[in-house]
C-alpha cells in the first residue's frame, strides 16, 4: 500500500480482520523510483498522487504485480491501456463517502464567505474587528454545479437547501436533482449565470483545464470558485489572472493540479518552490485546504472495506463489479 498514513493503516488494519490479507503500509508515493517496493506483493494498492503510468506498471508486472487496487473513485492517474496490455486488473472504489466531500464543498463555500478563517486568526490575536469580513447570503444567488453523480448531487442538493437557484451542468440528468425542480443547462450558461460554481466532475480529456482564460471571461465578475473534485480541471495561471482582475471574486481549493509534491506532507520547514501554488497563497481571498474533504472516519472505513473487498474478488477469481477497464 503506497502513500499509506496513520489513517489509511487504522481503518485498513480494521477492515483486514475479515479478509486476512498481508498489507505492507509504506509512506512512498509510487512511481518510477520506488516501485521496486512492490517486489513480492500480489497487489499495489494505490491513491490519488501516485503515478500508475506505463512505465511503473511496466516495473510492477515485472515484480508479479497482478493487480491494481485504487483506494478512490479517481482512475486519471493509471494508464489503463498499458494495464490492459500488461494484464494488470485496476479496481476502485466508486463511492466511499459522498456525504464527506459535499459536505466539505459547502464547508468551504461557507468558510470562504463569511471569512471564518480569518476572523480566527484575528480573534486568537485580540482584533475583533469588523472591517473586511463582510459576505453575501447564499440565499436569492445562482449556483452553478459542474457534475452531478454522487458529491455533485448532493453539493446541488445542499445548495438547494440554502434556498440557492439552482443549475447543472453534466452528461446526463440526475433525477436526484431534477426532482427538486434544479435545471440543467448549457456550460456557457452555467458560467455566466453563475453567482458560485462548484466543480464536481471527474477530470478526462473533456474536462480538463474546464475552467480557462476563456471561461473565466464569460463568468460574472466576482464568481466565487469552488474546487473539490481534481485539481487539472482548473487551469491554475488562469485563475491567478482570474483573481487579478476580479473576476473572481475568491476562490476554494481542496485539489491542485501539482499538489502530488507538496500534499499530505509536513513541510513546514521548507522553502515552497512551487511558484504558482506560492502566489496562491498571497491572495486573501483563496482558501486552500489538503486534499482533505473525504477525511472522515465514516470514508475511510468504506475505502477500506471495498478495496479489501475487491480484492478478495480478484483472488477468489469472482467477477469485481469496481474493476476499471479501457474505453
Amino acid at each position: 500500500m503506497f502513500s499509506a498514513r496513520s489513517h489509511d493503516g487504522a481503518s485498513f488494519e480494521l477492515a483486514n480482520a475479515r479478509h486476512g490479507f498481508a498489507i505492507d503500509a509504506l509512506d512512498d508515493r509510487l512511481q518510477a523510483r520506488t516501485a521496486h517496493l512492490a517486489a513480492g506483493a500480489d497487489a499495489a494498492c494505490i491513491f490519488v498522487n501516485d503515478v500508475a503510468d506505463a512505465e511503473v506498471l511496466h516495473i510492477l508486472a515485472r515484480l508479479g504485480v497482478r493487480h491494481i487496487a485504487l483506494r478512490c473513485a479517481g482512475f486519471n492517474n493509471v494508464d489503463l491501456d498499458a494495464a490492459a496490455t500488461l494484464g494488470l486488473t485496476v479496481v476502485r472504489v466508486p463511492a466511499y463517502s459522498p456525504n464527506a466531500v459535499a459536505e466539505h464543498t459547502i464547508a468551504l463555500i461557507l468558510a470562504l464567505n463569511r471569512h471564518v478563517y480569518k476572523t480566527y486568526n484575528r480573534v486568537r490575536e485580540g482584533n475583533f474587528s469588523l472591517e473586511g469580513l463582510v459576505g453575501f447570503d447564499l440565499a436569492g444567488k445562482t449556483a452553478g454545479v459542474v457534475g452531478t453523480g454522487r458529491i455533485g448531487a448532493l453539493v446541488a442538493r445542499l445548495l438547494w437547501h440554502f434556498r440557492c437557484e439552482v443549475i447543472c451542468v453534466a452528461p446526463a440528468e440526475n433525477p436526484r436533482v431534477t426532482e427538486l425542480g434544479m435545471h440543467y443547462v448549457g456550460l456557457d450558461e452555467l458560467w455566466a449565470r453563475s453567482d458560485l460554481i462548484s466543480l464536481n466532475c471527474p477530470l478526462t480529456a473533456e474536462t480538463h483545464h474546464i475552467v480557462s482564460v476563456a471561461s473565466i471571461q464569460r463568468m460574472k465578475t466576482g464568481v466565487m470558485l469552488v474546487n473539490t473534485g481534481r485539481g487539472a480541471l482548473v487551469d491554475t495561471a488562469a485563475v491567478i489572472d482570474g483573481l487579478k482582475s476580479g473576476r473572481i471574486g475568491s476562490l476554494a481549493l481542496d485539489v491542485y493540479e501539482e499538489e502530488a509534491e507538496l500534499f499530505s506532507e509536513d513541510r513546514s520547514s521548507e522553502v515552497i518552490t512551487d511558484d504558482i501554488f506560492s502566489r496562491l497563497l498571497t491572495f486573501p481571498n483563496v482558501l486552500i485546504t489538503a486534499h482533505q474533504a473525504f477525511l472522515t472516519h465514516e470514508a475511510l472505513a468504506a475505502i477500506a472495506e471495498t478495496t479489501l473487498a475487491n480484492l478478495s474478488d480478484l483472488q477468489a477469481g469472482r467477477p469485481c463489479e469496481n474493476e476499471v477497464r479501457r474505453s
